[in-house]
Formats: structure tokens, sequence, C-alpha cells
């Protein structure tokens, strides 16, 4: 057993690590969780692969979990309903980075019924999809169906996958480099291609969709209009702060470093941004130096938070809590590493990361993503079949 005093120093040696990488930026190293204490609370278990824990934002009742294979599980009540909410495993592949990689509630779901799955098909192409739910509020209506994004995949991993609904109900979609090591191709910086990049996009109360007037590349040609930001390599998961706005992007690295990047609504939540893969690698050059764009003012977007291999190998990316059960996290966004099965928090304030923390009550093998329901609440949800709620201790 590892006895308090070396645990603290171990948190305080990573600590140390993490602000001599992002030049201290505001922060105070990784502190010892002090007064107070979260548990897990575990709320389903036995999922196969599950990926993303969800809720409409106007449903306190349920959660849907998307399960890699295919499915979309609901708990209903506490309990986990019997048949799936959605079953397209006839139409995914499956593989490490493929499947069925998440879905989004559009916000007006209370009246139109329609949500966004993004999965690789048979032929491990990405789909971004509109279905409706049926007369059944627990069963969607599976041949609804309609493709409104696709992509080709050079490769199977670096597929990215997350959807999410963010400011003024638009559409955001995120894709991986399409993969391999390095971006061979530099699809992230190729502005023909949805690889390595945000998209926006307006989803109608039919299922169907359009680009919005106002995403930067609109009238540009040679220009995928879709695009809302690029330079990513595999943005797995990002969010918006329920308050605010700001975009918060877990992007997983190649080699040394982890990265989350942070665009506020005042820096247009992300809009135009050049997140510097390949580049870029965290804050370090992955080009040769004479091609390191930031060093020679490059208008790239550097992270707000990395920490180096030597401390996980792929991030998590999680949300802000807004719940009212625990106001004392209020404002702090939620983190992992899918390697190191630790959970860490952080507020940005100014610029500036502040109140680093670790709880190591909440670690957790193989952490895929996090999920907040419609109270605000958060979740962490695990590759072993477990979905767990944060709860004060």
């Amino acid at each position: 057993m590892i006895s308090p005093l070396r645990q603290m120093s171990r948190l305080l040696a990573r600590g140390i690590a993490l602000c001599l990488l992002v030049a201290c930026n505001g922060t105070d190293g990784v502190k010892p969780t002090g007064v107070l204490e979260l548990a897990l609370e575990e709320v389903a278990t036995g999922l196969d692969h599950p990926v993303l824990v969800t809720s409409p934002s106007t449903d306190g009742n349920r959660l849907f979990i998307v399960e890699q294979p295919g499915t979309i599980r609901i708990i209903k009540n506490g309990q986990l309903l019997p048949t799936p909410f959605l079953d397209i495993r006839s139409k995914v592949t499956r593989g490490p980075e493929q499947g069925l990689l998440s879905m989004a509630f559009h916000h007006d779901y209370a009246t139109n019924g329609v949500f966004v799955v993004s999965y690789t098909n048979i032929n491990g192409d990405s789909r971004v999809s509109t279905y409706r739910v049926s007369v059944d509020p627990d069963i969607a209506d599976g041949s609804s169906e309609i493709i409104i994004v696709g992509a080709e995949q050079p490769y199977s991993n670096h597929n990215g996958g997350h959807v999410a609904f963010g400011p003024f109900g638009y559409l955001f979609i995120g894709f991986g480099d399409g993969g391999s090591s390095g971006d061979p191709q530099g699809l992230a910086q190729d502005l023909q291609t949805f690889h390595g990049k945000i998209l926006r996009m307006l989803v109608r109360d039919d299922g169907t969709a359009t680009v919005p007037a106002g995403n930067p590349l609109v009238g540009q040609p040679g220009s995928r209009w879709e695009v809302w930001s690029r330079g990513l390599r595999n943005p797995w998961r990002f969010s918006f702060d329920r308050l605010g706005g700001a975009l918060y992007i877990g992007d997983v690295g190649q080699d040394r470093m982890e990265e989350i990047s942070i665009r506020t609504a005042g820096q247009g939540s992300g809009r135009g941004s050049n997140f510097g893969w390949n580049t870029m690698e965290g804050t370090l050059c992955f080009q040769p130096a004479t091609d390191c764009a930031p060093a020679n003012g490059g208008g790239l977007v550097l992270p707000a938070l990395v920490y180096t291999h030597a401390d996980g190998c792929s991030v998590t990316g999680g949300y802000v809590y807004r719940g009212l059960e625990i106001p004392e996290l209020d404002g702090s966004y939620f983190f992992a590493d899918f390697c190191g099965g630790w959970v860490r928090s952080f507020r940005y304030l100014n610029g500036m990361i502040v109140n680093l923390v670790e709880w190591s009550a909440l670690a957790t093998p193989q952490i895929t993503s996090f999920g907040e329901d419609a109270r605000g609440e958060l979740y962490i949800v695990s590759a072993t079949g477990t979905i767990s709620r944060i709860i004060r201790k």
C-alpha cells in the first residue's frame, strides 16, 4: 500500500511536470483533492464496449449508452432496457477505433425526434447520419437514416467520430487525421478534406442538414465549406461548456504529448482555428524546426494543457461540470487518460489553467469517454463495460 505522504509526493511530481510543459500557464500543479471527496456510483455493468453516455436536454429519466459494435442502449429510471434504442450492427465495421462511435440529440429533440450518430460503415468509411425516434419513445426508427456527411478513411485508426450540438443549436462533427502515423498525407491541414477537422452544420427538423453561412470557409474555392477548425490529430472527445459555450478538445497525441485545447466564445469557440497538427505535437515541433509555424508567427493555436507519455498515452476529453449536486465543482473541466486510468480536473480562468487536481478515487481502467446527463451531472464510461456517475462521497 502506498502511504499518503508518498502518494502526495507522486501527485506533486506529476503537477511539476505538467506545469513545466505548459510553462506554468497559471497552474499551481496537480494538487491533492483536499476536503472535497468524490466517488463513483455504478449505474450499469455488462455493456458491450460502451464509448459514450448522453441524454436529451429535457429528459431527466433516461441515459443513452452508445456501444461500439453498433447499438444504443437505454437506462430508464435506473434500469437497463433489454431492447436497444437503435441497432445498426449490420451497417458497422468494428475495429479498435471503428464502429458506432458517438451520438447527439438535436436541441429540439423533444418536438422533432431527430438525433445524430457517427459510425464507420462496412467498408470502414465514416458516416454521420440523422435518425428519428419511432412512435415508441424508447425505440428509434431504423429506416429513417439520412446520411449528412461521409468521409473515406485511408486507414482504420484516427477515424475520430465525435458529434455534439453546440452554441445556437449547430451540430459539430469531429474527424481524426485519417490514421497511420504522423499524418503521412498531410490531411489535417488540407482544406479539401474532412480529416483532422471539426465541422459545423445546421440540422433541420426533418433530419436534413446544410452548411451555415457563417462558417469560415464559405465561398472559398478549393475548400470544404463544412470545416469549422483544422489541425487536429484525433479529437476523440470534445465538448462545449453549458455556461458560455467555450469549446474544450481532447486531442490524442503521436509519440510524445497529449493535449487539451480550449477556445472561448470570445475566440469564436474555435471558428477558423488551426490547432497545429501535424506541424506541432502539443507544444513541440513535430515537423523540422524550420517548418514550425508558431516559432515564425504562424498563428497556430497552442494547447491550454499538455502532458507527456511518461504520464499516459491517450487523452480522453470530458466536460465542464455544471450540475447542481456538487456545487464546489462548478466550472471544473474533467478529463482522463485511457492508459493511465487517472481522472483530473481544472478550471480555465482568464486564459490560464488553475486548480489542477487529480481525483484518485475516480481512477478507472480504459476510460473511453465521459458523459453528461440532462441535469449536468457527469459520468465515466469504461471499455470494460461499466458506466459510473461521479458523486460526492
